[in-house]
């Protein structure tokens, strides 16, 4: 009998650490659902809509201009930022201060990524903290689920003009 619920119990624990185990590889190398709050990413993203993100692009180093990404904050690295990918590597990037004041460049260092939010007036992004290491990042999101009626890809930045190829 002893026997028997050792043999239970042993089975029950090894299942558990195999299902652990592959969830933990989907969610780390896959993806997962994911509620955005803020509102830096407004009006693409609505505080607190519900989108999912795919990790493969990171893996891959396949992160390109305009694609919107979940990041661990470079000033908080407790908490994660929903930005958009403004500049790669290499680019020059025009910047502004946050109050529009100043202009200037920036140069992306090698490794790195310059990441705003869509909502320029309410995002504390890399105007703040600079080029952000590619490292941070943690996936791309491309699609809404939350609420239904934006159900679906996300829509184009309205400030797609900081990151054109001109």
């Amino acid at each position: 009998m002893l026997r028997g619920v050792l043999g239970k119990t042993f089975r029950l624990v090894g299942y558990t650490i195999q299902y652990g185990c592959i969830a933990h590889c989907a969610f780390e190398y896959v993806g997962g659902v994911v509620m955005c709050s803020g509102p830096s990413m407004e009006p693409t993203i609505q505080n607190p809509d519900i989108v999912f993100a795919e990790n493969l692009s990171r893996h891959f180093y396949s992160i390109q201009r305009g694609d919107i990404v979940i990041a661990k904050s470079p000033s908080d690295p407790k908490s994660n930022i929903c930005k958009r990918v403004i500049g790669l590597e290499g680019d020059k990037i025009l910047t502004n201060s946050p109050s529009g004041f100043f202009k200037g460049h920036s140069y992306v260092p090698t490794g790195h990524v310059w990441l705003e939010g869509d909502n320029l007036q309410n995002s504390t992004d890399s105007r703040y903290y600079g080029p952000v290491p590619y490292g941070l990042i943690r996936g791309r999101i491309f699609f809404k689920i939350w609420p239904l009626s934006d159900f679906g890809f996300l829509r184009d930045s309205p400030n797609s003009y900081r990151f054109s190829d001109d």
